[in-house]
């Protein structure tokens, strides 16, 4: 992303796109008499049965739909089907919701909108890849008496009820944090950062991107110049969240700029074919440090190999059934309790007041290196070993590498 551009997101970020105002978490009864707040929902869903006589009330259906398939596996792998677990736990019968992936389109997912709209949904969940696509689905849903909940991404200028997500600014400190720590653990010298960006009409990748340029301007490492009274140097990605522009974008770059050897990317997609064409040319272990997000098998075979520091990794079951359990608070036209709404972001392109505050839930994401999988990916079931540690690993020229599970048994993940 070129500086002048950058600086501009940065400053839609700043002028207040995620402001959030702490809410205080009370705790609060679900109308089966359990406990239903933002920091209950686990992984046996057992919440969502607290929600039972509220589904009862409700009428209508619900439907969500997921933006695509190639920016993130989480939306396949995680997102749909945890959704559907999260309705289903609840009491909804599987003709009560819809579930969808727009598939990268910017016209299916309208057109799905509707489609909803027409086959008597109530409440929309949507994620779209854009806020222009967004505000035109929740206005439609608007005028059609339909509720909509923001999920994952902030519409910018959008009539929707209330916004599910983490706190995305916090992610992308995470993977400042990780890369500067990355930086010293793995001795780099005069480190030459190349940032990475996810596409620049996504709320999401602006926020990541604040956080992030935050910790790399302390750490001397401004984005678009050299840092601070050293050599050290940075350059910037134009931004996107597909993975072979990704890789585009970063080959041209270090044409122009071999000497990079630090990268920070917002996700594990966008890093693993980096980082697999640079092994083709013999790049070895913990020697380019790279971030990456939403913890996939792959970047987890790339961070215990020693390409990769870590990965942020966003609870999923956690944001679905928040989702959920507001969906069908929304579905019987009864007030979430305080204890679920756990704050408000403000949207600084809302041109009606109703709409600029945003009640929120808002989850926490975690740092994941290879020494806390096992406690964290491994323990909360989110992959198993299996899904790790196989047998092979890429060839990386001019060099013998160990197996994943060599790797995995080095940091006792099993």
């Amino acid at each position: 992303m070129k500086l002048k551009r950058c600086r501009a997101l940065a400053a839609v970020a700043l002028a207040g796109s995620f402001t959030v105002l702490a809410v205080p978490m009370v705790s609060s009864a679900g109308a089966a008499g359990g406990t239903v707040s933002a920091s209950t929902f686990n992984q046996s869903f057992s919440t969502m049965a607290y929600l039972k006589a509220i589904a009862a009330m409700g009428k209508g259906k619900i439907a969500e739909i997921l933006p695509d398939e190639t920016s993130s596996a989480r939306y396949v792998d995680f997102d749909a089907p945890m959704m559907k677990e999260a309705l289903t736990k609840a009491g909804l019968k599987t003709s009560q919701f819809i579930i969808q992936n727009a598939l990268g389109s910017d016209n299916t997912f309208y057109t799905d909108a509707v489609a909803d709209v027409s086959a008597g949904a109530k409440v929309l969940i949507i994620d779209p890849e854009d806020s222009t696509t967004g505000e035109i689905v929740e206005a439609y849903a608007e005028s059609h008496g339909v509720k909509v909940i923001d999920y994952d991404r902030l519409t910018l200028g959008g009539q929707r009820s209330y916004y599910v997500s983490f706190n995305n600014v916090t992610v992308g400190t995470q993977l400042g944090e990780g890369l500067t720590s990355c930086i010293t653990a793995w001795n780099v010298k005069n480190p030459h950062v190349y940032v990475m960006y996810g596409s620049p009409t996504d709320n999401n990748a602006t926020l990541f991107g604040e956080g992030y340029n935050a910790v790399l301007t302390a750490a001397g490492y401004a984005p678009g110049e050299g840092g601070a009274g050293s050599s050290n140097t940075t350059d910037e990605s134009v931004g996107t969240w597909t993975p072979s522009v990704a890789l585009t974008d970063f080959e041209g770059a270090y044409a122009a700029n071999p000497s990079i050897n630090a990268v920070l990317t917002p996700n594990d997609e966008n890093a693993a074919p980096i980082i697999t064409w640079l092994q083709s040319k013999g790049l070895q272990p913990d020697t380019i440090p790279f971030t990456g997000q939403d913890a996939t098998p792959e970047g987890f075979q790339n961070i215990i190999s020693g390409y990769q520091c870590g990965t942020v990794y966003k609870p999923i079951y956690k944001e679905a059934q928040a989702a959920a359990a507001l969906a069908l608070y929304l579905r019987a036209g009864v007030k979430p309790p305080s204890g679920l709404v756990n704050a408000v972001v403000t949207d600084p392109d809302a041109t009606i007041n109703k709409y600029k505050s945003v009640p929120a839930v808002l989850e926490q994401s975690v740092w994941v290196t290879a020494s806390t999988i096992e406690s964290t990916i491994i323990a909360q079931h989110w992959l198993t070993a299996a899904d790790i540690c196989t047998d092979t690993a890429p060839t990386v020229a001019g060099s013998t590498q160990p197996t994943y599970a060599t790797d995995c048994t080095k940091y006792g993940i099993s």
